[in-house]
């Protein structure tokens, strides 16, 4: 069979030779994909209501052709993504799927295994053994961490405050639940710009979003540590119970760098358990210039960084580490009888680790990944990303209607469209002005959007709305980002016509 014609019998499966063959077309659908990304939209947009029409329909009762689904699938689901893995894809945070890494995810998909117990997926669970000491290393966190790979940054951060609520003393929620806390609330800490995974943490552990303290961040987006102990010794003095501390290294809306150090010297005049979200920044201190300015994480009790934000893994696939030996999974860790194994020294079961039970083999891409590209590589194509982010900030700092109202060393630009004739409005009717800046950048993030040149998103900074642009994918190049350039201040001159 050599033109994706499938022909199921009643009972099993394709056969290998069927498998290949349909496996080949895919792969060339993904090779004219990616030869033609520039050529196709970033996003095209279409009403929900004429998607979902596009897509509606039964399930079919007898088998269709390969070609027939494939050839839909071509015509009706990509051109109706957002190409996250497009190079002038610059909203939220950038990310890539890079080649070694799709491949690896194919071949994990196709063994299927769990890696719940070592038993049940022993390669599996020695690489992810592996993997886990490398990322470690390659983040300035101690590589002998507890650690285990997740699915995200959000779970990894309640994880890891699970663990921080089951160290504070006189608790025990892990058997009595929150009903056993008894008086005086448990509080978490973080600043007025870490992630909202923080709030939903605490619904989750029955925290409570009242309880989640947000500090004051200074002039340049990072947690103020002088306001952080403040807080704490004021909740001490009213009877209630700090828990834990999350800082940031990598903020979402500007990527601020928190400043750990200082941070984790609070913590410890207060025996507060310290947890870092450096999902996004952890891994940018491979770029040597960058080296000394992404804080020391290794002070963290926990910290979560995301493979698949920065180091061109496909989705899904997250580190959270742990300091402190045993804490992880003296937390989760419930083993029912059916899941028990003989001891095997150096064996772990990373399912001890996290509520996840059914775990995919994660660990195999970024294997290949490391492996393809070196740590040098890596290093390089990072700093290619710092480097691109610091031509746009030129341009826009170069044009007198553009501003970069908020700076990061990271590869994430914050620009606001400000034309001359509003400059007056800000002395005279500041509010007004905010007011008119917001609505104009808005109609240019949409007319962008809309466009399908490029795709972005935007934040709310103390002074007003912002455009923000994440360089990151592993094929953005210098002709891409002026090609974003040309497409913002087009959108702009549109944007700025009289009503």
């Amino acid at each position: 069979m050599t033109d994706g014609e499938t022909t199921p019998s009643p009972v099993g499966d394709w056969s290998p030779e069927q498998f290949e063959a349909c496996g080949h077309e895919v792969l060339h659908l993904l090779r004219e994909h990616f030869e033609g990304v520039r050529d196709i939209p970033v996003s095209r947009p279409l009403p929900a209501r004429e998607l979902l029409g596009l897509l509606a329909g039964g399930p079919p009762d007898r088998s269709e052709r390969f070609a027939q689904i494939l050839a839909d699938t071509r015509r009706l689901v990509m051109p109706n993504l957002t190409h996250w893995n497009h190079p002038s894809f610059h909203g939220y945070f950038s990310n890539s799927a890079s080649f070694p890494g799709v491949l690896a995810e194919l071949l994990s998909s196709a063994l299927n295994v769990n890696a719940m117990v070592w038993a049940s997926g022993p390669a599996a669970s020695a690489l992810e053994t592996v993997v886990l000491g490398w990322l470690a290393e390659l983040a300035g966190y101690p590589a002998d961490a507890d650690g285990v790979l997740i699915n995200g940054a959000s779970l990894g951060t309640m994880y890891a405050l699970a663990a921080a609520r089951e160290a504070v003393p006189g608790l025990n929620v892990r058997e009595e639940g929150m009903c056993g806390v008894g008086r005086g609330a448990l509080r978490i800490y973080a600043s007025d710009q870490a992630h909202s995974s923080v709030d939903k943490a605490a619904i989750a552990l029955g925290v409570g979003t009242r309880n989640v303290v947000r500090i004051a961040s200074d002039d340049m987006y990072r947690m103020r540590p002088d306001l952080l102990a403040e807080a704490v010794r004021a909740d001490l003095h009213a009877g209630l119970r700090p828990m834990a501390v999350v800082a940031t290294v990598g903020t979402t809306t500007t990527g601020a760098l928190d400043p750990v150090p200082e941070i984790a010297a609070v913590c410890r005049a207060h025996d507060l358990w310290l947890h870092v979200d450096a999902a996004y920044g952890g891994y940018w201190r491979l770029v040597p210039e960058l080296a000394d300015v992404v804080p020391d994480m290794s002070l963290a009790d926990s910290l979560v960084i995301n493979p698949h934000k920065v180091l061109y893994a496909p989705m899904e696939v997250t580190a959270l580490y742990c300091r402190r030996p045993d804490a992880l999974a003296g937390t989760f860790r419930l083993v029912p009888e059916y899941l028990r194994t003989q001891p095997d020294s150096g064996a772990t079961d990373y399912m001890d680790r996290s509520l996840q039970l059914g775990r995919s083999f994660r660990a195999l891409k970024v294997w290949w990944i490391i492996r393809s590209y070196g740590v040098d590589g890596l290093r390089e194509r990072l700093a290619h990303s710092v480097r691109l982010a610091r031509l746009l900030r030129s341009w826009a700092e170069e044009d007198p209607d553009w501003t970069c109202p908020a700076e990061s060393p990271l590869p994430l630009v914050c620009l606001r469209y400000e034309p001359r004739w509003l400059h007056p409005y800000r002395a005279t009717e500041p509010d007004g002005y905010r007011k008119r800046a917001a609505e104009l950048n808005e109609r240019i993030l949409t007319i962008v959007n809309q466009s399908g040149d490029v795709f972005l998103s935007h934040g709310e900074l103390r002074d007003g709305y912002a455009i923000r642009v994440s360089i990151g994918n592993i094929r953005t190049m210098t002709e891409d980002v002026d090609k974003l350039w040309r497409v913002l201040r087009k959108a702009a001159a549109q944007a700025d016509q009289p009503d």
